[in-house]
């Protein structure tokens, strides 16, 4: 009885242990229990947002976090980059004696005191305020430097307008302009000039093609958005004149359309009853010199021969009957007589 009286409580003591231990191992295979860890999440850790994977989560959400920072940089505006001809103010804190104002040269570059030529066309001007601060430190002609630039005149920033209009010429841009704006401000079209315009743009090789109506408040679809550096051409538009022994001698404006004999005569006046018929002649010129060729005025107007169509810069010559013209002068007095007529503007 002593024996097992004592031997009681140690089988105890075992058994307790013994299911401790089965306990502990349960509980260790659970799938609910989390372990614990020295570092356990801080309350204000943001909770990952809807579509995100746990392993996006447990990667520090960089792969969300990259899709926000692509659409913000899609978003933003383009800046204005520094180019030719460009005008600008450069200081340089605290070194009065390096202010300096230039002007960007074709080749992109600028004259700069110290640093010589610096190439700093299609830079912003922050990025051209670097460019010139490192120059100037890796010269050790300033230490830690702090660079400033301004632009006095920003040419390449500008809309340019060539061609037929009343004052050619470079106009800074604003923003909301359009194309009837810059034309108002380039003083209007010239008595000459072609509707058929053309706008040429840096991001495009090909330029941008317009037709205008020859009174521009007749048609708005025409009045488009120009950007910063475009460049509006006008031409001259292509004239026939009529001159001579007729009622009203003309240059007349074909923009839109083709102009025959018959046509251009009519819109001259028509010929006076002075005007020698079987020597009407049009006058052409060519790579080789003038050419000329004899019309059957007579006969057209009695319907015996076909109307004849004429191209741009022909000029249709109506000699007066009787007069001492000699052959080899006609072109020469006829070009004569088209540089004093009237310019009118012509709607086939």
């Amino acid at each position: 009885m002593e024996l097992a009286t004592l031997r009681f409580p140690r089988q105890r003591v075992l058994f307790g242990i013994a299911i401790l231990v089965m306990t502990g191992s349960a509980l260790a295979q659970q799938p609910g229990t989390a372990p614990v860890v020295s570092n356990p999440t801080p309350a204000t850790q943001s909770v990952p947002e809807a579509g995100v994977t746990p392993d996006q989560a447990a990667s520090g959400g960089q792969q969300s976090a990259s899709k926000p920072k692509e659409q913000t940089e899609a978003a933003a505006p383009d800046i204005a980059k520094l180019g030719p001809g460009d005008l600008i103010d450069m200081s340089v804190y605290n070194v009065p004696e390096l202010t300096t104002k230039a002007r960007i040269s074709n080749s992109g570059e600028v004259y700069l005191p110290l640093v010589d030529y610096v190439h700093i066309a299609g830079l912003t001007q922050e990025e051209a305020q670097s460019v010139i601060e490192k120059r100037l430190e890796d010269g050790g002609f300033v230490r830690n430097p702090h660079v400033t630039i301004f632009v006095d005149e920003a040419t390449s920033q500008g809309i340019t307008i060539l061609g037929e209009v009343g004052k050619p010429g470079i106009y800074p841009d604003l923003p909301g302009h359009k194309l009837y704006d810059v034309i108002s401000l380039a003083g209007g079209f010239t008595n000459s000039s072609s509707r058929k315009i053309a706008i040429i743009r840096r991001s495009s090789r090909d330029p941008i093609r317009i037709d205008l109506p020859r009174n521009l408040a007749d048609d708005l679809s025409g009045n488009v958005d120009v950007l910063p550096g475009d460049t509006i051409t006008v031409p001259r538009a292509p004239i026939i004149y009529v001159v001579g022994d007729v009622g009203r001698p003309s240059g007349l404006l074909v923009d839109n359309g083709t102009l025959t004999v018959l046509q251009a005569l009519a819109l001259a006046g028509g010929t006076n009853h002075t005007a020698k018929m079987n020597a009407v002649r049009i006058i052409r010129k060519g790579p080789n010199g003038a050419t000329e060729t004899l019309v059957q005025l007579k006969k057209m107007l009695e319907a015996k021969a076909p109307d004849v169509t004429l191209q741009a810069d022909d000029i249709l010559f109506i000699p007066v009957s009787g007069a001492k013209v000699a052959a080899a002068r006609t072109a020469e007095a006829a070009f004569a007589m088209a540089t004093s007529v009237g310019i009118y503007a012509v709607h086939p």
